[in-house]
């Protein structure tokens, strides 16, 4: 029976960031992946601002874009962005998550394509882990640590479904398609979300640039009812509507068709860890819900548990609940507002308050929006509608004073 200091199950951005790390430091690594190429599973959108790169030491062969512009669209408003500089990427999330397997196999650790996770059993001290690979052998690996870096299945530290907290899910759809050159160099160096119950009642959609002349475009919403909307057409027709409405592409080739689900749990009520057991990235909800966005906040996640995994492995705790309180510590607080400011947009808001609060951004500048959107700081949101508010009543009190000429 094969032996490791650490199992990782899914080698998504967190668990290969974990396994790499990990590996790096000299442990024996496992990272197991149930699909047999990282292509099978090259569901994400991935857009990220530029420090990522550095913050993880990525290559520059993991970038499918850079861009230059960010763009929100409501039913009736458009507000934009740009930068002479790139500003940020957008990864090819198969390339990421093959480099990050390739790294942890250079620093010494193991990686498993095409076998999948079955559960695992305490044994005399020992943590059995039971897999079947491709062949549908069954495998038994022993480990000191196992990771669950499943994603909203989190099929490692919830056995039983019944133990899960009540979760905030999301579903989503995406498009991969080419387009002629002319087609797409108007949105090569563009993020743009669409807000609105035209384009995506009680959620979002975005045209994302990738390299050959790819385009990614998709939508998402919360999968709750809707304070005013009682009707909704299913969520492909939204995609499709950007495609035909507003993008007007008379030609264009569908390489393929993806879904994903995101759960997410209210307050970060996750189970973070059993005893020898600790979970990671999605599986405890490490993600920005109001954009979706969670690469970065995965494998900054798996940063904190792997070091809090070595001082496990060094006999320095018993368990890892002091990584659920610094995880909380770090994300809690603006991710509990971010959760309440997306349920009131997105299910609460009539279409002319969503046009308002996207007219009221024109008074925030490049900087404050990419703040705003990555790093949380609904500080700038309240600035900017000070701001506009008080361009507001300066001309609301001319229009007074004109009348009492």
């Amino acid at each position: 029976m094969n032996g490791f200091d650490v199992v990782v199950i899914g080698a998504g951005p967190a668990g290969g960031h974990c396994a790499r790390l990990l590996a790096k430091a000299g442990y024996q690594i496992l990272l197991v992946e149930q699909h047999e190429s990282f292509e099978r599973n090259n569901y994400s959108s991935a857009g990220s601002p530029l420090e990522t790169l550095e913050q993880f030491h990525l290559p520059d062969a993991v970038v499918a874009s850079y861009w230059q512009k960010l763009v929100i669209i409501s039913t009736n408003v458009r507000r934009s962005w740009e930068s002479p500089v790139n500003l940020g990427v957008v990864f090819d999330f198969a390339k990421l998550r093959e480099f990050l397997a390739k790294e942890t196999q250079q620093y010494g650790g193991q990686v498993w394509l095409g076998c999948r996770y079955l559960n695992y059993q305490q044994e005399a001290g020992n943590t059995l882990v039971f897999l079947k690979n491709r062949h549908g052998d069954r495998l038994t690996v022993k480990t000191k640590v196992l990771v669950d870096a499943t994603g909203y299945s989190r099929a490692v530290i919830y056995p039983k479904k019944q133990e899960k907290p009540q979760f905030l899910k999301g579903t989503g759809i995406e498009y991969l398609i080419e387009v002629e050159e002319e087609d797409y160099q108007k949105y090569a160096s563009s993020l743009i979300f669409f807000l609105g119950h035209q384009w995506s009642p009680k959620g979002y959609s975005w045209i994302f640039p990738m390299d050959n002349n790819q385009l990614k475009v998709g939508s998402a919403w919360i999968d709750s009812p809707h304070k005013f909307i009682q009707t909704v057409k299913p969520l492909r027709e939204y995609t499709k509507a950007i495609l035909t409405d507003y993008m007007n592409l008379k030609t264009y080739q569908t390489i393929e068709i993806h879904g994903s689900i995101l759960e997410y749990a209210s307050g970060l009520s996750d189970i973070y860890y059993k005893n020898n057991i600790i979970a990671i990235g999605d599986a405890v909800s490490t993600v920005n819900f109001l954009g979706g966005e969670g690469i970065r906040h995965g494998m900054k996640g798996a940063e904190i548990a792997g070091r809090y995994i070595q001082d496990y492995l060094e006999c320095k705790l018993e368990d890892f609940r002091d990584y659920q309180k610094q995880m909380q510590q770090i994300f809690s607080s603006k991710w509990n507002f971010s959760e309440q400011l997306n349920r009131r947009v997105y299910l609460e808001y009539t279409d002319k308050n969503i046009d308002r609060g996207v007219a009221a951004l024109k008074y925030l500048n490049t900087e404050d929006i990419i703040e705003i959107l990555f790093n949380y700081k609904f500080d700038k949101v309240t600035r900017g509608l000070r701001r506009y508010l008080g361009i507001k009543l300066e001309v609301f009190l001319k229009r007074v004073k004109n009348l009492l000429k």
